[in-house]
């Protein structure tokens, strides 16, 4: 079983490599103009649309709502798997950039993808979070949605729980924009590819919900607390119904 579970999951990295290869010429031609980046990120769901089908991994998603593909919104959801990043270009229909790591950027060809396309944050520099928060306002000014993990990274150690409390930027930008938090429960990616050090994909059908929008017109920075708190309690309501797996 664990050596088709390797043969699975090397498959996985067939596919996903070998399509960004085949893609990454037209994605270094649509990042060179501010003006073509939509193209760009177009084309990374596009990447994703290819990737899961060709290795049987089908989607379940429950659209408690639909977003409006031509609202601006911040995405928030939970995060447990690195799958979680690829996924979004399925769920999600709108123009959207990813706050992320700026480790990501050392990955060879996609992390220059990422630092043209998407938002970075260096915790190692003391200065960086406040330069993530003022693009990420810019983002949202310019009429691009957000997509923010609000744990700060993969750092629970026991999914489904979450780790607790949320960070505020995802809230404070929300806010500061007059835009609505819309929380996203990713059920099972943690299953799919769980966060060890001997990374498996496992075939199953990626289930997440998409829940109702908070809105945040007429908030004010006092209420992030409140703010905080209901989204996180969104996302939990659903994954507290999860199957805890066996730790091994």
């Amino acid at each position: 079983m664990r050596f088709l579970t390797l043969l699975y999951s090397l498959w996985c990295v067939f596919w996903f490599v070998g399509l960004f290869l085949l893609l990454f010429p037209f994605f270094y031609l649509f990042l060179q103009r501010e003006e073509w980046k939509p193209y760009a990120h177009w084309l990374n769901r596009f990447w994703g649309q290819l990737f899961f089908p060709m290795v049987g991994i089908s989607f379940k998603v429950e659209y408690r709502y639909r977003p409006e593909p031509k609202r601006v919104y911040v995405f928030c959801a939970n995060h447990f798997s690195y799958l979680d990043i690829a996924c979004m270009g399925v769920i999600l229909n709108n123009y959207y950039a990813f706050v992320g790591k700026s480790d990501l950027k050392k990955v060879p060809l996609f992390g220059y993808m990422f630092a043209k396309l998407h938002i970075q944050v260096d915790r190692n520099i003391s200065n960086s979070r406040a330069y993530s928060l003022a693009k990420s306002l810019r983002t949202l000014a310019s009429g691009r949605s957000v997509v923010i993990f609000p744990e700060g990274g993969i750092i629970t150690n026991d999914p489904p729980k979450m780790h607790y409390p949320f960070k505020d930027g995802a809230f404070t930008m929300a806010i500061q924009q007059q835009v609505p938090i819309v929380p996203i429960s990713l059920l099972n990616n943690y299953m799919i590819l769980p966060d060890k050090k001997e990374m498996r994909m496992h075939r199953m059908p990626l289930r997440a919900i998409v829940h109702p929008p908070i809105e945040t017109k007429g908030l004010t920075q006092a209420d992030i607390g409140w703010l905080k708190e209901e989204t996180y309690r969104i996302i939990d309501s659903e994954l507290s119904k999860q199957q805890i797996p066996e730790k091994s």
